[in-house]
């Protein structure tokens, strides 16, 4: 039979260590933990000899204290230094918390984003919190959101369902950014009765104008089993690793696939899908065993 003292013991160990686990999720691993996450392939018609440095930020989710413009003004100071040859960032730049102690506007996350800088540019598409966050967009079912505004007066291009040619080496490739998938909310008056997407992957492709290679952008990974084989690869955010990761696995993830795209470097049917674990989060400020991340993605 246990006694008093050692039952006593027992929960109070057992509560020591719910809140010191709950302090590494909210305030270690969110905060301090940012790293660099490497990936280093070959996708299908990538041209022999170009070789390609691209640097992704994915799910910034701007607020205080969680992600300032302290903070996110560090952030780029950090995906520079990696010296990448381009930036893309992925969408979702407002805070998809309630649970803040301030907001930040999106001047302000947009001007700390103003530091990033790459030889080939930067490039940026936008995620469904930057339209769910958007009251004007939402009424009118049509952009540019604030977030689009606020990046291309920084001189960050965004591209909706729009491609961007560049070089390297005298070799060509295509940046391709689709518009979100779940951009509109639900609003009967309108007639949209669930979310509703402003993606058009064919008609974003259709603007490729030769055979270089692509390199499509595209928030929420759900797309990807459309993406076709002609795109050497696909970089999307949105699930945050499913911000609770445990042996490889992800028990809540905002995908209508599950753990299929939940996090990391997807290979199907020789198409690359490589999903960030994103930097801030959404709903709750909680992260365990994803940790913050840059990409870091060597391609060649």
């Amino acid at each position: 039979m246990i006694t008093r003292r050692a039952f006593l013991r027992l929960v109070g160990g057992s509560a020591f260590s719910l809140v010191s686990l709950g302090a590494y999720a909210v305030g270690i691993e969110p905060m301090l933990l940012t790293h660099v996450k490497r990936y280093t392939l070959t996708p299908p018609h990538w041209p022999a000899g170009l070789k390609l440095r691209v640097v992704a930020l994915a799910d910034i989710h701007a607020c205080r204290p969680w992600m300032t413009p302290e903070r996110i003004a560090a952030l780029a100071e950090e995906a520079n230094a990696l010296q990448p040859d381009v930036i893309v960032m992925l969408g979702d730049y407002p805070a998809g918390t309630r649970l803040v102690t301030g907001w930040v506007n999106a001047s302000e996350w947009a001007s700390a984003l103003s530091g990033l800088k790459a030889p080939l540019g930067v490039y940026s598409i936008l995620g469904n919190h930057d339209w769910w966050e958007d009251r004007s967009a939402q009424a009118a079912g049509a952009g540019p959101t604030i977030s689009r505004k606020s990046l291309e007066a920084v001189g960050i291009p965004v591209l909706e369902n729009d491609v961007v040619r560049l070089e390297k080496d005298g070799q060509g490739f295509w940046i391709a950014g689709l518009a979100d998938q779940i951009a509109l909310l639900p609003n009967k008056a309108e007639g949209r009765r669930g979310l509703t997407g402003l993606d058009d992957l064919p008609a974003t492709l259709a603007k490729v104008g030769d055979t270089a290679p692509i390199i499509l952008l595209a928030h929420e990974p759900d797309i990807f089993p459309k993406v076709p084989w002609r795109v050497s690869l696909t970089l999307s955010g949105h699930t945050h690793g499913g911000q609770v990761r445990l042996f490889g696995y992800s028990p809540v993830v905002p995908s209508a696939y599950g753990n299929r795209y939940a996090y990391g470097h997807v290979v199907e049917n020789d198409r690359n899908l490589i999903v960030s674990g994103g930097l801030g989060f959404s709903i709750a400020p909680v992260r365990f065993g994803v940790r913050p991340e840059i990409l870091q993605i060597d391609l060649g």
